[in-house]
């Protein structure tokens, strides 16, 4: 057996690995979830840089298929949207002292209110004289953000005050669903409860009220008595299922993000030969090992050994550990009379499209399989997907 490597074929056009983002799918789901949500509108939705698709290209694609607002954890976020010339009605729910709630309002983005952040909001607005648009929050059993319920009468009446000067607009009131994503389970019915209950009180102490929403991804898939006025989406955007036993086919679903590489090396191995660090896979034949070149700087998990990886319309699974830049997979004792075709070293896998996962429509890996692999949720493998990796937009992928 020869253990030379293959010569490396003549370049490839485009990036040697790349996410590539199919906008036609963010807006096919977009408009699936208006016609389930209606007449409710419905908010994308961007933060995290649209889960790791591109904030600008998304929240964009988002807008023209009918969302009516988009929705970032951060001011940041939202005044990088402002500066590119988006002007849908942006909510930014996640603070800190250090916040620019000045500039917030400067541009007209909505903010997310909790408690101690109503009083610097409406010194912002003071100043720039100019009324604040926000969103008041009950926490309505989540734990996280929110006013608690013994402080939201006192809460809503402060705002009411600052309404009543002219100095805030109290556009929304909202809260979060912790376990959506398990429809089976009482917690939803109860924070339902809270939320009616805490919009009741809000409204009875003069709050002009024009949105209410607690809906997600899963409580839009499945529960219309939460849809009130608007509803939130965030990974439906992207076409990912948020239910362990559905599909996003099945959800009327398309995935919009596949990631790939080439390989990038191809070499022969007699049996005993141990792979990557730790070892811990050895040949047990004579074979043919590729090299994928991506990583956790790339953002797949260390842990996630055993992830998929598609060649040359064959899936294989990951051996031995991932490491910083690159994962090795097993070809067989076949690989140097299986693979042909453009761009690829004759008789080798060398310069092959690795897909690691896509929309699943031609039978490839999806994410959830990665997600199941590194024992996560499909949310956390796309959003890590590393700045390292080059992004691009496609309209229908195949």
């Amino acid at each position: 057996m020869s253990h030379l490597v293959a010569p490396v074929p003549e370049a490839a056009s485009g990036p040697e690995r790349q996410a590539i983002i199919d906008l036609s799918a963010i807006a096919n789901n977009i408009r699936h979830l208006r016609n389930l949500a209606a007449p409710a509108q419905v908010m994308a939705v961007v933060k995290a840089d649209a889960y790791g698709h591109g904030m600008l290209q998304v929240a964009r694609t988002a807008v023209e298929a009918g969302a009516s607002w988009l929705g970032t954890a951060h001011v940041s976020e939202a005044l990088e949207l402002r500066a590119a010339g988006v002007e849908a009605p942006i909510l930014a729910w996640l603070h800190t002292p250090g916040t620019d709630f000045h500039a917030a309002v400067a541009q007209g983005v909505d903010l997310g209110c909790s408690g101690w952040e109503l009083d610097e909001i409406a010194a912002a607005a003071r100043e720039l004289q100019h009324p604040a648009g926000v969103h008041l929050k009950i926490d309505t059993g989540l734990g996280r953000n929110g006013c608690s319920r013994e402080d939201w009468p006192a809460f809503v009446a402060a705002a009411v005050a600052y309404q009543n000067q002219g100095l805030l607009r109290i556009v929304g009131v909202f809260s979060h669903l912790a376990v959506a994503d398990e429809p089976q389970r009482p917690e939803t019915d109860e924070q339902l409860a809270r939320f009616r209950d805490a919009v009741a009180l809000a409204e009875e102490l003069g709050a002009a009220i024009e949105l209410r929403h607690i809906a997600n991804t899963p409580a839009t898939l499945s529960r219309p008595d939460t849809h009130f006025d608007m509803v939130r989406v965030g990974l439906g955007v992207y076409g990912l299922s948020p239910f362990a036993d559905r599909t996003s086919a099945q959800l009327g679903l398309v995935p919009a993000m596949t990631l790939q590489t080439r390989i990038a090396l191809c070499k022969d191995v007699p049996p005993g030969q141990g792979v990557s660090y730790g070892l811990n896979y050895t040949s047990t034949n004579n074979t043919t090992l590729a090299l994928v070149p991506l990583g956790y700087a790339d953002g797949i998990p260390r842990i996630a050994s055993g992830g998929p990886v598609r060649v040359n319309g064959t899936t294989y699974p990951v051996v031995g550990r991932i490491a910083m830049d690159q994962m090795v997979i097993d070809l067989g004792p076949q690989a140097r009379t299986a693979f042909t075709g453009a761009g690829v070293a004759a008789g080798t896998a060398l310069g092959a499209t690795a897909k690691l996962f896509g929309n699943g429509l031609d039978g490839g890996p999806v994410v959830e399989e990665w997600a199941a692999a590194a024992g996560t949720i499909n949310y956390e493998i796309v959003t890590r997907i590393s700045s390292r990796v080059p992004r691009s937009y496609d309209w229908g992928l195949q």
